[in-house]
């Protein structure tokens, strides 16, 4: 199965180290980033997970929900989490699948169809593919994949930053340019024209070029908050 962006996260019911969940239902309302790997007691998903960890707050902040995924038990899961703690000061705040037998990894196209039923015996190279990162909006669609090789650790404060940045476009008819960041100026989409943009943005814009309109970042500005 490959998803693409825009597609529904696929729902299932899963075992997790804070007991059995139906992803849809346990998303509710909020945001979801559901990142996964390959197998318990690795190094560089080990500094993954506490950083995660870390970062509850800021999660929250932003309605997000955070859970994780792996091919090992759940009970695997609670012994790494100790080795977690111990060695990055954090251990895992969010729910943790145990995907045994495999299912959601090939639900969400990160195994192969025929690369069996069990966990059992597959090492982490088996299980290379298994490093994404699936950002989910609150209406189930796919907003954000990112696929990460094993030897490379994830940048969560990338997945915040693109999180603000949905969250933004999602309200307003802005895009985000290169770099940007909270509180940087945005870009006027193209499908606005000049005549809207003067109800929708009163604090104006440069136009370096026709398509190019950059305006300050709407819900920083007084008086402004009119959405797309």
């Amino acid at each position: 199965m490959t998803l693409r962006l825009g597609d529904e996260a696929p729902n299932f019911t899963a075992t997790t180290t804070e007991g059995e969940i139906n992803f849809h239902e346990w998303l509710g309302d909020s945001w979801g980033v559901l990142f996964s790997h390959p197998k318990d007691f690795t190094p560089v998903c080990t500094t993954e997970l506490g950083y995660m960890a870390s970062l509850k707050d800021e999660f929250e902040k932003r309605n997000v929900k955070v859970i994780g995924l792996s091919v090992d038990p759940v009970e695997n899961h609670s012994r790494w989490s100790v080795d977690i703690a111990d060695a990055t000061g954090h251990s895992p705040n969010y729910p943790m699948i145990g995907d045994t037998d495999l299912s959601i990894s090939k639900l969400y196209g990160m195994l192969p169809a025929g690369a069996g039923e069990s966990s059992e015996g597959r090492t982490a190279m088996d299980n290379m593919t298994v490093r994404n990162v699936f950002v989910v909006g609150p209406d189930k669609k796919i907003k954000l994949i990112i696929v990460y090789p094993m030897s490379t650790g994830r940048n969560f404060d990338e997945v915040l930053r693109v999180i603000d940045s949905l969250q933004l476009t999602a309200k307003y008819s802005v895009a985000t340019p290169v770099n940007w960041k909270d509180g940087d100026d945005c870009i006027i989409i193209p499908a606005v024209s000049d005549e809207e943009a003067k109800d929708k943005f009163p604090a104006g814009w440069n136009a370096v070029k026709p398509y190019l309109r950059i305006t300050p970042q709407p819900n920083k500005v007084k008086g402004e908050g009119q959405t797309a």
